[in-house]
């Protein structure tokens, strides 16, 4: 070390203290990385690789960097790849320094506590997670730091685990921090759902001391006790929070002002919907990864980023609470009504900006001078939203909402409108707000004004009319006089430096002015600075207020989206009892209505479960089979979500899970193959399903041999239409036509199909679902429409006339299915 420069030996000090991070540290107007990292560096953000002096051994020092005006996409670039950021800034000032400038790490940013607008999705919740296993009982925690989101859960029993995937699927973590000792178990269990994908930080266990992590609480929310927040007793709940809270402030070098409430995330207070029901389903993302083609990309017209935060929870995560639904429904109901009104809300809320994230850059000392200007403009939207929505009667509604016009007040006064990004270059403050620093603006006003007119009065007194006044960061200001006139330089100038064609020099009146604007403007940037830090200082004290606003704000906004397309869908408002019952009347797709030309055919529904319990759907493919299943669950969650539904009457008996087994595909990367995703979908549900879920199959049985696929399908079916706690609504699309005989057996099995019709070669689909059974799947017609080549056509023709002639003996007896295929196998092949 000791033949390192002081400045490589501060370097290897602070990379020593942060070992599992790429290590950004400020040089002067750029962000440097060395060594290992910067080889990493280079590779990731695709920049030059170059060198630094030497090593202890003589080898070069690799290094790149960036600019430090644009760090925040280099960063973005980082985190989006998984990397944890350690942010070295120069935490003084380099003109004032003595000797080398000191550094230290103001920040770590990671996929879980980023806050930085290129790395976030606006309309997305940015969670990091902490797990304990605590013997039966499993902990969680999930934090939002840009918007300040707390939430704990403790899960015990058998179903701890799945309860916690559970969780774990809603919230989508991008970090996970764990206990170091239970690292390799936890990295097994969480592997088992490829849809989960986040970096696992493992911390020392004793931070996930029930005793440790319960002070941390305490300590951050001021309290002597939790109890207030419903997480008393929750011991590796509590623990776990704590431990995640711990973590977040250690990397984030702040007291997470705006993180003010933890709550208690419940299961058993929501619909649950698996990963396999949101994928099936397409509730966020269509088949093809997308969000168009979304449930969510039709429900989403919020104006904030709030809003569509909210919105995404609500549908990710239904409720079972009919009060609250309710409540919702009567707030849709009232906007919806309005197009006038609804119109004015939507543009008020347009100029309102993400004030949750704006909040959590104040508090992490993040926020500049344009933050503070979006925060005070949203602020001061809130008198005329409230204006708007004062003669309305929904409890959600009416609710007063505080504009904190002190905050308005104090930044309307205080920042300039069209104020710079960095809080360091000045001209940030405005005019009137302190008397200081409107004398020192004078003093450097009035000085630059003498200056520029001091060249022409030297000129006029010494007759030398190549004079200029001039000023440079090393000399200051000087008078610069070339060398033919220098004999009528007159006495009292000092000379000050000697060019090859001219001289300079400095004149005492000079001077004293120099001193005065320079002093003038140095003073201004450092107390532009000082009043800035203190406004935001102000305004952190008032985030309590501001982020119920912000709440506030997005619950309106996100209602005001499911009005919006309520009105424009045609959907009407469901009514929602404690009952199994599940009547639809005309019930139509939200997201297929949407697409294409030709007008979509609405169905009806009506099942429970007892008499109508099992509905066995038979049909072609392309017949709109899937499609029917899909609507009717889509209805359910969109009305438990608090929206009104596609259909021209619904009646739902509240679900507490749905569970699909729609559509199945390999997954060769953990060796599970077609049939085996199927299998694994479908235990799921007949393992946990209960009397108030509603489960929809599709096609199952159909990734196995024919006699193997039937035997099962039909065994699934008779299980969940005879076992007591597994008797839940269920919708079971299929092409095997032996299980439509279930109804002569099963009281609470109904046969209903999709109806087409065959002109000729044509085939037409009416996509009507109607009670009956579907007398034939019109396969090879489905295969024509899809173009394969004729000469296969009638091939396979051929074979089905044959099949079904076989079929026969001659003394008029079915044979069985193996034995038609064996015969064909051995005459026709």
């Amino acid at each position: 070390m000791d033949s390192l420069t002081p400045m490589m030996r501060q370097y290897h000090q602070i990379k020593k203290e942060h070992p599992e991070v790429l290590l950004m540290f400020r040089l002067g107007d750029f962000y440097e990385m060395f060594f290992e990292d910067a080889v990493v560096g280079s590779r990731e953000l695709e920049i030059t690789l170059t060198s630094r002096n030497t090593d202890r051994a003589g080898k070069p020092i690799p290094m790149c960097g960036v600019p430090h005006h644009a760090i925040n996409g280099y960063l973005a670039r980082l985190v989006k790849k998984g990397y944890r950021v350690a942010i070295c800034e120069q935490v003084e000032d380099p003109r004032k320094a003595k000797g080398l400038v000191r550094r230290e790490v103001t920040r770590i940013v990671s996929p879980g506590t980023a806050i930085e607008d290129a790395i976030l999705d606006s309309r997305e919740n940015n969670y990091i997670a902490a797990v304990l296993p605590q013997g039966d009982r499993l902990g969680a925690a999930f934090l939002d730091v840009s918007t300040g989101e707390f939430w704990t859960s403790e899960m015990q029993g058998e179903t701890a685990r799945e309860q916690a995937l559970q969780a774990m699927i809603f919230f989508r973590p991008k970090e996970m921090v764990v206990p170091e000792g239970d690292r390799p178990q936890l990295e097994t269990w969480l592997s088992r759902d490829p849809s989960l994908n986040f970096l696992l930080t493992a911390e020392p266990d004793w931070l996930f001391n029930f005793d440790y992590a319960s002070k941390v609480l305490l300590d951050h929310f001021k309290v002597s006790t939790l109890e207030g927040f419903g997480v008393d007793g929750q011991e590796a709940g509590t623990a776990a929070a704590g431990a995640l809270l711990n973590y977040v402030k250690q990397t984030q070098k702040s007291d997470l002002g705006h993180v003010l409430s933890i709550r208690l995330f419940e299961n058993s207070a929501y619909l649950k919907l698996d990963d396999a029901t949101i994928r099936n389903l397409e509730l966020v993302k269509s088949n093809e990864g997308n969000r168009e083609g979304s449930l969510l990309a039709v429900l989403d017209c919020t104006k904030t980023g709030m809003g569509a935060r909210l919105l995404r929870s609500w549908l990710l995560r239904p409720i079972l609470d009919l009060a609250e639904i309710e409540r919702r429904l009567d707030a849709v109901e009232e906007l919806q009504s309005s197009v006038a009104r609804s119109d004015r809300l939507g543009k008020v809320l347009r100029g309102i900006h993400d004030v949750e994230r704006l909040l959590s850059r104040v508090t992490l000392q993040t926020a500049n001078g344009r933050d503070l200007l979006a925060l005070k403009d949203s602020l001061a939207a809130v008198p005329e939203l409230q204006s708007l929505l004062a003669d309305c009667s929904a409890a959600l509604l009416r609710e007063p909402i505080d504009p904190v016009n002190e905050v308005v007040d104090l930044l309307e006064r205080a920042i300039m409108p069209d104020c710079p990004v960095s809080i360091s270059d000045g001209g940030i403050i405005r005019q009137g707000f302190n008397a200081e620093l409107d004398r020192l603006r004078e003093i450097a006003s009035s000085g630059k004004s003498y200056i520029a007119g001091l060249e022409n009065l030297e000129r006029q007194k010494t007759g030398i009319p190549s004079l200029k006044v001039r000023y440079n960061k090393v000399f200051g200001y000087f008078i610069e006089v070339t060398k033919a006139h220098l004999n009528a330089v007159p006495p009292h100038y000092i000379r000050k430096q000697t060019l090859v064609g001219a001289e300079r020099f400095i004149t005492p009146e000079l001077k004293e002015y120099e001193d005065n604007v320079l002093g003038a403007e140095e003073r201004i940037l450092e107390l532009e600075k000082e009043l800035f830090l203190d406004i935001r200082n102000q305004v952190a004290s008032q985030v309590p207020r501001i982020q119920k606003m912000a709440q506030q704000v997005g619950r309106i906004d996100a209602l005001l989206s499911l009005a919006e397309v309520a009105r424009r869908g045609r959907y009407v408002r469901p009514v929602l009892e404690q009952s199994a019952e599940l009547w639809i009347r005309g019930g139509r797709h939200p997201v297929v209505e949407r697409q294409g030309n030709k007008p979509f055919v609405p169905n009806d529904l009506y099942c429970n479960n007892t008499t109508d319990q099992m509905l066995i759907l038979t049909g072609p493919n392309m017949g709109g089979k899937s499609t029917y299943l899909r609507q009717n669950a889509l209805i359910v969650i969109m009305a438990q979500m608090g929206s009104f539904v596609p259909a021209e009457e619904a009646r739902i008996g509240l679900v507490d899970r749905v569970f699909t087994r729609v559509g199945a595909s390999d997954n060769l990367a953990r060796g599970r193959s077609t049939f085996m995703v199927e299998m694994i979908e479908t235990a799921n549900i007949l393992n946990t399903a209960g009397p108030q879920s509603l489960i929809l199959l599709d096609e199952v049985g159909r990734g196995t041999a024919t006699f193997d696929g039937l035997s099962l399908a039909w065994s699934i079916a008779e299980y969940l239409a005879t076992q007591p706690e597994r008797k839940a609504r269920t919708l079971f699309a299929t092409h095997y036509q032996e299980l439509t005989k279930l109804d002569r057996l099963y009281p609470g099995v109904k046969n209903y199909c999709v109806t087409v019709r065959q002109s000729g070669d044509q085939i037409i689909f009416f996509h009507k679902v109607m009670a009956g059974v579907a007398n034939r799947s019109y396969g090879i017609e489905v295969a024509r429409l899809a173009g394969i080549p004729a000469a296969v056509i009638e091939r396979a023709r051929e074979i089905l006339l044959r099949l079904e002639r076989k079929d026969m003996d001659l003394s008029g007896t079915r044979k069985s299915t193996g034995e038609v295929l064996e015969e064909l196998q051995r005459k026709l092949f």
